[in-house]
């Protein structure tokens, strides 16, 4: 294990965008953990030093948005051998061996999170009944801090409570699920349509009611997003809309993100906030997920184009709304959701092996082994939303760049997705390789932006960190904030975007990833396994109001096929259970 070790990393060229530092010649200091203003003589006489004289230092990466843990993802490994036999690393004195490529065993995430310069990760999706199961795995990642977020789209209690306006007790149910699950904010996919994916059918519009409850998408989002504001929980709802990977759903997703529009943002955290000079509060009421997938134009296949700029000119007029990418890097994936309709139409368009899950009354999910090549006309232009997603966004601060791993591709292709985005000549040359339709219809190829590191450390580390609610201890390197660092072996003042391999190659091993203070990774080498936490909302509500909420719980439990004293999730679960502290009792 590593210690929480007294390190100073001097003559940096520091991107810390909550701190707005951006590439000043700065020193670091980490002492017990944390980042400190500076270090006593004695302390300074055994401090570990790093010289960064002509690199590029970073706060530790913050990935919002990404699948590594559960059945759903664990069914993907199952599905996809080829992956444990192409992809492989051997055990070592300090590592466990690891297979796997589009989803790695868990060993191998944390490993290669960790060599590319992450140090916390979210997983995108825990659907309460098989919430002990994820978290089995999440405890098993190593390297990295990790939480999940609780999928309540289409949960049976919270559709009858929403469609009955009782919005108070849909809250308490939310805060008891958030604690007994140990899991950190609300996710909402395919709001309605899944329930009816039970019984083959699905819904494709806003205020079309499902089978059973008769409650509709509109009523589930915006119920959804009051509760989260209700309960002041640290992320905004985490929203995959209707119709995702569907030609033309571009327009139900821009109306989708209007319905929380007049909704206002109450972000209620019992916690110590590292010093920053940007606030580090949360802005946003709704979070849309792999805006790519959810922003398809056209009518058909047949003239399926970027429906893009609906979302991007609603995200520039507004300040409610912030949305990661969901990039496409082409190769190998495997697609994965809670929005079993989705993949069900995948399986129609390609005939891939699937398969289908229902999560008896909360949700369901699929998946899907897929391929991703330039030579196709649709892959090319999706490959062209998820950079539009980010380059067309004028305030870096509205999105959060990701694959939705390993939906539109696994995260280690985040470095070719960086390159993309810093350097003109990366996108042209890949334009080259792609169909022409990638140019044709899509407004990338019009797009002269080219992105800095700042704007880098802003998407993958400052925005998705504040995004989340974990900006009190990640995301910067203001004094109290976690002593995560990433140094990259770049200089600033010296580099060429012209020379993109050069960017992939940095960008996918860090010289240096110092977690907790400890250096864990050095040239791609793991040379320690620092101690991990697993985070949860720990949210305190009105004592009788949650007792009379849950008699009605225990009424409807006789639909489980489990016992209520078996469905919560024990502490025993978890690797170092961090709770994050909110206090809605009123």
């Amino acid at each position: 294990m590593a210690d929480n070790k007294t390190i100073a990393i001097k003559n940096g060229y520091v991107f810390d965008p909550l701190n707005e530092i951006d590439g000043e010649i700065m020193d670091i200091f980490i002492k017990g953990g944390k980042v400190v203003h500076e270090l006593s003589d004695a302390d300074k006489k055994n401090s570990k030093v790093i010289d960064a004289k002509g690199m590029t230092v970073m706060p530790g990466g913050v990935d919002s948005h990404s699948h590594i843990a559960g059945a759903k993802v664990n069914g993907g490994r199952m599905m996809r051998p080829e992956d444990s036999y192409k992809w492989t690393r051997k055990k070592t004195s300090l590592t466990h061996s690891g297979t796997g490529y589009t989803v790695p065993s868990v060993y191998l995430e944390g490993y290669q999170y960790s060599q590319m310069g992450y140090t916390t990760v979210f997983e995108a999706a825990v659907p309460p009944l098989e919430a002990r199961h994820t978290h089995e795995e999440m405890r098993s990642i190593p390297m990295i801090d990790t939480g999940g977020y609780l999928v309540l789209g289409n949960n049976w209690f919270l559709m009858r409570y929403l469609r009955d306006g009782e919005i108070e007790r849909a809250a308490n149910y939310v805060a008891w699920m958030m604690r007994t699950h140990k899991t950190y904010g609300i996710k909402c996919v395919n709001p309605a349509g899944v329930e009816n994916w039970g019984w083959a059918e699905n819904i494709g519009a806003l205020d079309e009611a499902n089978i059973h409850f008769g409650v509709t998408p509109r009523e589930m989002i915006h119920g959804l997003c009051e509760i989260n504001e209700l309960l002041g929980l640290p992320m905004s709802m985490h929203l995959h809309c209707n119709n995702l990977g569907q030609p033309g759903c571009f327009e139900i997703t821009k109306d989708s993100l209007e319905i929380p529009s007049h909704i206002k943002t109450k972000q209620n955290l019992d916690v110590e906030w590292a010093e920053t000079k940007v606030d580090s509060k949360r802005k946003q009421s709704v979070y849309l997920t792999h805006a790519q997938f959810n922003s398809f134009g056209g009518t058909g296949w047949g003239d399926f184009e970027s429906g893009t700029k609906a979302i991007i000119d609603h995200v520039n007029q507004t300040d409610y709304i912030v949305m990661d990418s969901g990039c496409v890097p082409f190769g190998e994936a495997t697609v994965m959701t809670g929005d079993g309709p989705a993949i069900h139409n995948l399986y129609k368009l390609t005939g891939n092996k699937w398969s289908n899950t229902d999560v008896e009354m909360e949700c369901g999910s699929g998946i899907l082994p897929f391929t991703y090549l330039k030579s196709n006309p649709i892959h090319s232009v999706q490959w062209a939303m998820g950079l539009e997603l980010l380059l067309l966004v004028k305030d870096v601060w509205k999105s959060i760049m990701t694959t939705d791993h390993p939906n539109g591709g696994t995260f280690l292709k985040y470095p070719n997705v960086i390159a993309w985005l810093m350097s003109q000549e990366a996108r042209e040359a890949t334009f080259n390789e792609c169909h022409q339709w990638a140019r044709d219809r899509s407004d990338l190829g019009a797009v002269e932006r080219e992105m800095s590191l700042y704007d880098i450390a802003v998407l993958t580390r400052a925005n998705p960190a504040r995004t989340v609610g974990i900006s009190h201890r990640k995301g910067s390197l203001g004094i109290g904030a976690d002593g995560d660092v990433t140094i990259y072996n770049m200089d600033p003042t010296n580099l060429d975007t012209r020379d993109y391999e050069n960017l992939v190659s940095n960008f996918s091993q860090a010289e240096y990833t110092v977690k907790d203070g400890g250096i864990v990774s050095r040239q791609g080498e793991i040379v320690a396994i620092p101690q991990k936490r697993t985070y949860y909302a720990d949210v305190t509500v009105n004592e009788q109001g949650e007792k009379d909420m849950l008699a009605d719980v225990k009424e409807w439990f006789k639909y489980y096929t489990v016992g209520f004293a078996h469905y919560p999730t024990p502490d025993s679960y978890l690797m170092n259970p961090t709770p994050i502290k909110i206090n809605a009792e009123g």
